[in-house]
């Protein structure tokens, strides 16, 4: 089978399009033929060492497919299934083997390429908005990135709790997606500084959550518009890690929280992991929210994927297609 493996840490360059054998499943192990795989930030991570794994490794961390083949022990799906996983290493290829446990059913209504946008980038967006920082009608959020993968789903969520979402974008082109999305108010942090707009757009109030995808170049100020115990909520880095800081001052801005999750805590048991992707997919079969997927690319493009998912030049989810 072809897939994307790292034998060194690094670039884009760093991966290589190889012939692998095709996994045989352990006794509680399934083999998916994939269809789709998710390109997210956590691929990025990993390929630049950033986040560890023992080269070689093959990149992926979300997938959508077929189940091909079954271990001995295995009794929650069969063969012909159409499954859907994240956070498991190997879904850059052909096929990958996957714990029963931690596959989910795609039900009718969604697409094996809306499965695989969803997994990831969807759960995040909705253990940040009803778990991490439980929105309420009338509050008020700031989304950055607003336009990105997550963000795009965030703003949805965020909208239909009934809550206020401000939103910072790079570009006109992206303001116009996060109002599409729900957005009330949008900054354009290139011409404007977020700080000051988000503190006149709330009355010098702040806001009650900042979710923060971006990190080093966003984190400071972010917490310059929280309101009194108003939360941050640090999900990513895609400008750098945050510096490290002294906790008082947390403090003197206003008793604030910080948290920085991770998507497996809130997915932790098969319950769990149950309960959100099927409350994520059925938002989606629903019509309440709409996926972005801007590009998909065939498996030996992986390269150009992560060029253009670090140059920021995407919106909405990319695609691979073995």
């Amino acid at each position: 089978m072809k897939a994307i493996q790292v034998k060194q840490t690094g670039g884009p360059e760093a991966m290589e399009l190889v012939d692998l054998s095709v996994p045989q499943p352990k006794a509680n192990e399934v083999v998916v033929k994939l269809t789709a795989s998710g390109v997210n930030f956590i691929d990025v991570y990993f390929r630049e060492g950033r986040y560890k794994a023992l080269p070689p490794f093959v990149l992926g961390q979300e997938g959508a497919g077929v189940v091909n083949a079954v271990g001995t022990d295995v009794t929650l799906v069969k063969n012909d299934d159409r499954v859907a996983w994240c956070g498991l290493m190997g879904s850059y290829a052909e096929y990958a083997a996957v714990p029963a446990d931690r596959l989910v059913p795609i039900p009718d209504g969604v697409t094996d390429q809306q499965a695989a946008a969803a997994m990831l980038q969807g759960m995040t967006a909705h253990y940040l908005s009803h778990d991490t920082y439980p929105l309420k009608r009338g509050e008020t959020a700031l989304v950055h990135a607003a336009a990105g993968g997550v963000g795009l789903l965030l703003v949805q969520m965020a909208h239909n709790i009934g809550a206020r979402v401000i939103a910072t974008v790079s570009t006109e082109e992206k303001a116009k997606l996060a109002r599409e999305a729900g957005a009330d108010e949008v900054i354009l942090y290139t011409q404007s500084d977020f700080e000051a707009e988000t503190k006149r757009l709330t009355g010098g109030k702040g806001v009650d959550v900042v979710y923060d995808s971006v990190g080093k170049t966003t984190f400071e100020k972010g917490l310059n518009v929280l309101r009194p115990r108003g939360m941050m909520v640090l999900f990513g880095g895609s400008s750098g890690a945050v510096p490290a800081f002294d906790l008082i001052v947390l403090s003197q801005k206003g008793s604030l929280y910080v948290t920085r999750p991770s998507l497996n805590h809130y997915i932790a048991t098969r319950e769990e992991l149950v309960t959100r992707s099927s409350a994520v997919f059925g938002m989606i079969a629903s019509g309440k929210l709409k996926l972005r997927i801007e590009h998909t690319y065939p498996l030996a493009e992986a390269r150009q994927a992560h060029r253009d998912l670090e140059g920021r030049k995407t919106t909405g989810k990319l695609l691979l297609i073995p």
